[in-house]
């Protein structure tokens, strides 16, 4: 341990919650060890600013606000707004906030605040270098990003008194923290057409506590209305996928999780990004004409790996086939080496941390931060079921695995698909092309056999009349049939 968190023995105080040993010690050593907030960052004399730093959602106060009280004061009855919000509705972004008002006229009236003890202690006023609660009648999560500034509303709108002026005037805005955007995205749909309507009601009702989701509508010929929804990662995604089963009670049809693409035109940098893979085809002459040269920017990710020294082989192979770049290897101690790697984010999210884990017996431990996107030579693959093109589990992968991964894809989508009454295809493509397709046969009716006995005896005619009768039937139940593809179906394409 003393390696793994570059920690000093002597320095590590023994403490036991249980017994009450070394509570008194950490006490005294914290505030030895923390140097007190320097004066001239938190003044009184100033116009009042404080920074966001936690948000979550109650169904009786609406949303509570964790906040640093950094300049002035903050008292109950103020009406107060915040600037990063209404900036970029200066800017022109479009941010939904869940409010029918412009950006520009939210305010909010401050009707609770206090500190916490860790029990809440109402105190009415927050001073300088404080942190406490608030709230303020904020219906929506959205409407107070992490690390978003607070100021007086009459200051926000340039009403500032002469005194105000001249103490200071308009307020800069604090250091913002980086806000969550979404890393991949996925398809949601209820596994019963008669219940969009409760899974988009569920889903609102989930993203009052979590301002990190990003929801859409989406339309999907074989899976009919769902919802393309934004996450952090794929433990996000799981989540939320069992908070929608356990506090909601739907049981909902998750596709497979893709990553967004950047299309560049080369010649004008005009760039796009792609989240659904079914404007994947459009977006060349969007972002310029047909002579022009367009390049995709893959998502990287630089992945820290820390894992036992005798499964370095068989984890470098593994990083190897998700087109991984070693950028940094050595070893922590004699038994633990640290692996850095730059791979593409579309193969972390699919099944690099299990096999990862696999291979380990367990040990490995991996983490990974977004880095700059680079360009890739990438084709969308798009897989079809009886002639009909199915976004949510076409995948977008390397041109030299293309066809390896889509014959693999089709094989497994064999296996999870329900056999149906009529036959069904499954087709791998690039672009008009098909290279892969499977067969799954239709369950058959043995039509020659009634009660034990071959009908029509030996004559011929009458057997080929009833299967050509039967052949017609199953070809009209093609046309008409539709085939609901299970979760299995999804997961196969997570673990290509």
């Amino acid at each position: 341990m003393s390696s793994t968190f570059d920690l000093d023995p002597d320095e590590v105080i023994p403490v036991s919650a249980k017994s009450g040993e070394g509570i008194d010690e950490i006490i005294d050593s914290s505030s030895g060890r923390f140097p007190p907030p320097p004066p001239d960052k938190y003044t009184l004399d100033m116009p009042m600013r404080a920074r966001i730093l936690d948000s979550w959602y109650d169904h009786l106060r609406g949303v509570i606000c964790l906040i640093q009280c950094v300049n002035g004061q903050i008292s109950e009855n103020d009406r107060i707004t915040t600037t990063y919000l209404i900036s970029k509705f200066d800017d022109g972004l479009n941010i939904d906030l869940g409010n029918s008002k412009s950006n520009s006229d939210i305010t909010f009236s401050v009707q609770e605040l206090g500190i916490l003890s860790p029990t809440p202690l109402r105190t009415k006023t927050l001073y300088p270098g404080q942190v406490g609660f608030m709230v303020g009648g904020i219906k929506n999560v959205r409407q107070v990003l992490l690390g978003d500034t607070i100021v007086h509303a009459k200051t926000r709108k340039n009403l500032l008194t002469k005194e105000e002026n001249e103490i200071g005037g308009y307020p800069s805005p604090l250091p913002l923290f980086s806000p969550c955007l979404p890393n991949l995205f996925a398809s949601c749909f209820p596994m019963d057409g008669v219940e969009y309507m409760a899974l988009a009601t569920a889903i609102e009702k989930l993203a009052l506590n979590d301002a990190s989701l990003q929801v859409q509508k989406e339309s999907s010929t074989v899976l009919g209305h769902g919802l393309r929804v934004g996450f952090l990662g794929l433990l996000h995604m799981e989540v939320f996928k069992q908070r929608l089963e356990d506090e909601f009670g739907i049981s909902a049809l998750i596709t497979a999780p893709n990553v967004p693409y950047i299309f560049r035109n080369v010649q004008t940098k005009n760039e796009i990004e792609v989240v659904n893979l079914s404007d994947w085809a459009n977006l060349k002459e969007k972002v310029g004409s047909r002579k022009s040269r367009i390049e995709i920017l893959e998502p990287m990710v630089e992945a820290t790996i820390i894992t036992p020294a005798e499964c370095l082989g068989s984890l470098m192979t593994l990083l190897k086939e998700k087109r991984g770049t070693e950028i940094e290897t050595r070893y922590i101690d004699q038994e633990r080496l640290l692996m850095i790697y730059k791979l593409p984010w579309q193969e972390v999210v699919t099944d690099l941390h299990d096999k990862a884990k696999s291979l380990s017996s367990g040990y490995a431990s991996m983490n990974y931060k977004s880095i700059k996107p680079e360009p890739a030579d990438l084709v969308l693959c798009d897989m079809k079921i009886n002639g009909d093109k199915v976004d949510s589990i076409s995948f977008v992968c390397h041109k030299a695995n293309y066809e390896r991964q889509g014959r693999d894809l089709a094989k497994r989508l064999k296996m999870v698909i329900p056999r149906q009454q009529f036959e069904v295809n499954i087709q791998a493509c690039l672009g008009t092309k098909s290279f892969a397709k499977e067969r799954i046969p239709p369950y058959r009716k043995d039509v020659l056999t009634k009660s034990g006995k071959t009908v029509g005896g030996g004559d011929p005619s009458r057997k080929k009349k009833l299967l050509d009768k039967q052949k017609e039937g199953k070809k009209r139940a093609k046309t008409v049939g539709k085939i609901e593809l299970p979760q299995s179906a999804f997961w196969a394409l997570i673990s290509k």
